[in-house]
This record gives C-alpha cells, structure tokens and sequence, in this order.
C-alpha cells in the first residue's frame, strides 16, 4: 500500500471588495465652503407692492420678499426677507363687454446677499368676466347694457407666490 501524501493545506486568502467610496453629501460643502442649491428647490415669495391690471404696463418692475429662509440642509443660504425681482409681461384692462382684465409676470431672480439666485415659474391671472351679465342686461335694457364691464386684476402686497430655483447654483451661508 502505497500512501498518498495529503494535499497541502494552503491558507485561505479573504476575498474583499474594495469599500465603494461614499456618496458626497449632497449638503455638504464644496471646497470653496459654498452650498449647492439646487434646481427646482420651492421658493415662497410675497408681493411687496400692489398691482393693478388697470395701472400695471408692460416692463414694469415687480418686487417680491421672500417669506421663508432657503437652506441647503441647516445652513441658510438666503435669509427671509431677501428681494426678489419681477417684471409685468402682459397688462391688459378690463374692457366692455365683460371682458376680463388680464395680468401676467415673470420673475427674474432673487438677490441673495451679492449673489443672484435665478427663478422660474410665472404667476398669469385673470380677472372675473363679466361676459355672462352683459349679455342679459342687453336683452333686458338694449345696448345700455353694453356698459358692463370685466374685472381688473388685483393683486394685493402680502398675496403669496410660489417659485422655484432655476438652475443649480453655488451659495455661501447667509450671514
């Protein structure tokens, strides 16, 4: 009988994966200690003026607050209370007939410290028609009734609007 030498125990060498690197906190900040706000974040904003489809023209500028800090995180980018700015696109007064006063704006951008925050999103209104109540005053009492006029479109200071970040942009804290 012939013995067969057992085959040589070799160590088990540990197979382990590399740890994958982990994902950047998107909250963190960049080398330059600045937040990355991000495109499509919710704004809060607030008129802080009154505007009227009767007085309102086309290239008027608009002024807005903004009601809540925006923060990347805790950190606060933009402090409540920072402007943003607007424009009236389209201005139109009631007129006979019913017909409807008419008030479109843009907005532009929000100034946060020296930095401007671009804004999307359109805030387009139109006011009440009257179109319905001019048409039976005219069977009723004739072309008297032609007088009837539309509602302008009232926004009051304070009335609310809601925005979102244009594009994706870098911000320090708000001091």
């Amino acid at each position: 009988m012939t013995s067969t030498p057992a085959p040589a125990t070799s160590p088990i060498a540990a197979v382990v994966a590399p740890t994958p690197p982990a994902p950047p906190n998107p909250n963190a900040p960049d080398a330059s200690g600045r937040y990355m706000l991000r495109d499509g974040t919710d704004v809060n904003l607030q008129f802080a003026q009154d505007l009227s489809s009767k007085t309102a023209s086309e290239g008027d500028p608009v002024t807005l607050t903004l009601v809540d800090d925006l923060k990347v995180g805790n950190i606060v980018v933009a402090k409540a209370g920072d402007k943003a700015i607007g424009e009236v696109t389209k201005a139109e007064k009631s007129g006979m007939m019913g017909k409807a006063g008419d008030l479109n704006i843009r907005l532009n951008y929000l100034k946060a410290g020296d930095t401007k925050i671009k804004l999307r999103g359109t805030k387009g209104k139109e006011g009440e028609s009257g179109t319905t109540g001019a048409v039976v005053l005219t069977v009723l009492f004739g072309p008297i009734g032609l007088i009837k006029h539309g509602k302008n479109v009232e926004i009051k200071q304070g009335q609310s609007l809601h925005a979102f970040v244009g594009d994706d942009i870098a911000l320090v804290p708000a001091t």
